[in-house]
């Protein structure tokens, strides 16, 4: 949710550190505001315990190699060093169209951030772009007959920005994407129309195999787990295809089944072992917002837009946020955004820091949590693998409902899964292998099937009904094959007990 354009007059860097604490994740902050103050600003980060911090390097097309703010980065990396933090460049475009505006914009900007890399060769570490599943920063979204198009045209700008940065210097990391954890999917909504990050990692790697490049685009993601509701705690989660904290598994399945088989490593599984480095989680940007102490009213201005938490609930909810990430071993970083709360009541207020510079509960929640834990889990650490069948494919058989009469029956029973499904249903005799079944299931027109029925699972429960028949007397059974829709490799394939009709044995 960075405002680089916004943000950018205030952009600062340090040197490139050892980020975490031995062992563990590195914990940080996203803000641009340290020029004002670089020194407190640093000590800050410091004093908190905090070894990270990313910042925001905005392109300009009509200034194409000029990178704002240059004299005041390269006189701010020895207060970083001192402070002992790693930094982060942000290096994406000031406005939504500005890439996608003009042919020529991709090769500019990837020469932009390998310029970047050559004026700051102590700075390892490069997000590009920031959150172009949203519209406020990457346009379009989709196309006018409603073909979603962000993740293909942001495909080739991050690959040929990790050929410019890897040509720099191949230590460099490379983080794709800044992802946003919502999206609504809807190419004629009201507002903000933008796409989940389920579905934008899959049409990204769509977008990847279909060039035909056989080196990697990244080696780290970058991801926003912002609550869905700021009133939301840290494992509240989301809805399938959006994602929060408590849901990393499935943006971990979501690039799974966008690379897997390419030259694109995925997410690090649990008791599997590979020559390739594995890609790493970023969660570069997380922040709840707090209702402003009525006694600080006057530094700041306008009117508050969402519904906020207090002081004390936000201190609890950054380390319960800090503690879920130090036990995901593919987590490299967990950053709060900002450190200091934006003064204007409709941006952010979910500072470690009130406005006017002063610690709120949270300052000295993490502050302890990061003394006590050094960035290691405390706990137990989060086991995952990818799945190659259909998240919680599940069935209740035997519904069935009558329609006009007796004679005309409409068979159903009730399916769901915790992804958006393809399905297709059948009704057979008993006798028929389960093999043999879910062989048949691949076809339009089952053999054998005495009633068939196809459609979606929209990530939920749903009926499956049948359309009327007439069974004869005897035993038959239910069976349904569902495919995921970001994979339609992995199958599920259900088939009820056998269910009599009639007085037939």
């Amino acid at each position: 949710m960075t405002r680089i354009s916004g943000l950018i007059a205030c952009a600062c860097a340090a040197l490139a550190l050892a980020g975490a604490a031995q062992g563990g994740i590195a914990i940080g902050v996203s803000d641009d505001g340290g020029k004002s103050n670089p020194a407190g600003f640093f000590a800050t980060l410091k004093d908190i315990g905090l070894t990270q911090n990313r910042i925001s390097i905005g392109w300009d097309p009509t200034k194409p190699t000029t990178i704002p703010n240059q004299a005041a980065i390269a006189a701010e990396l020895p207060l970083a060093q001192t402070a002992g933090v790693r930094v982060v460049f942000l290096v994406g475009p000031r406005s939504a169209r500005d890439i996608t505006s003009s042919a020529s914009a991709p090769a500019a900007f990837a020469s932009f951030a390998g310029q970047v890399a050559k004026a700051f060769p102590q700075v390892k570490d490069y997000v590009i772009g920031n959150e172009p599943n949203q519209p406020a920063f990457w346009l379009p979204q989709f196309s006018a007959e409603g073909k979603p198009l962000s993740a293909a045209a942001y495909e080739p700008v991050l690959a040929r920005s990790y050929d410019a940065l890897k040509a720099v210097n191949p230590a460099i990391s490379v983080i794709g994407v800044g992802l946003s954890p919502r999206g609504n999917d809807n190419p004629s909504a009201k507002s903000n129309i933008s796409r989940s990050p389920v579905r934008f990692l899959h049409d990204l790697g769509a977008a990847y195999r279909a060039s035909g490049r056989t080196k990697p685009i990244m080696d780290e993601l970058a991801f926003h787990p912002y609550p869905l509701k700021n009133t939301d705690p840290p494992n509240a989660g989301y809805a399938w295809p959006n994602a929060g904290l408590t849901n990393l598994d499935r943006i971990k399945q979501a690039v799974w089944d966008a690379f897997h088989g390419t030259a694109q490593p995925t997410f690090a599984e649990t008791g599997v072992s590979t020559f390739t480095p594995p890609l790493r989680l970023e969660l570069d940007e997380i922040g709840w917002q707090v209702a402003i102490l009525p006694n600080l009213a006057s530094y700041y201005t306008g009117t508050e837009t969402i519904p906020t938490i207090d002081e004390a609930t936000q201190a609890t909810y950054y380390v319960d946020a800090l503690t879920m990430a130090e036990c995901d071993p593919t987590v490299s970083s967990l950053s709060y955004f900002p450190l200091v709360d934006e003064p204007l009541l409709s941006h952010w207020q979910s500072g470690l820091e009130r406005a006017n510079g002063s610690h709120r509960p949270s300052y000295d929640a993490v502050k302890q949590a990061i003394a006590q834990t050094k960035g290691s889990c405390q706990s137990t650490p989060v086991v995952w693998k990818h799945t190659a069948t259909v998240v919680s494919a599940t069935a209740k058989w035997g519904y069935l409902k009558l329609v006009r009469s007796p004679r005309n029956t409409r068979w159903s029973f009730q399916a769901g899964a915790q992804e958006e499904t393809l399905f297709r249903a059948a009704i057979f005799k008993t006798g028929t292998s389960k093999h043999t079944i879910a062989k048949r299931l691949v076809r339009g027109k089952p053999k054998g099937a005495l009633a068939v029925v196809a459609g979606t699972i929209k990530a939920k429960t749903r009926v499956v009904t049948f359309p009327a028949r007439k069974l004869k007397p005897g035993r038959y059974v239910f069976a349904i094959r569902m495919s995921a829709t970001m994979n339609p490799s992995r199958v599920r394939v259900l088939i009820s007990a056998p269910f009599r009709v009639g007085t037939a044995r």
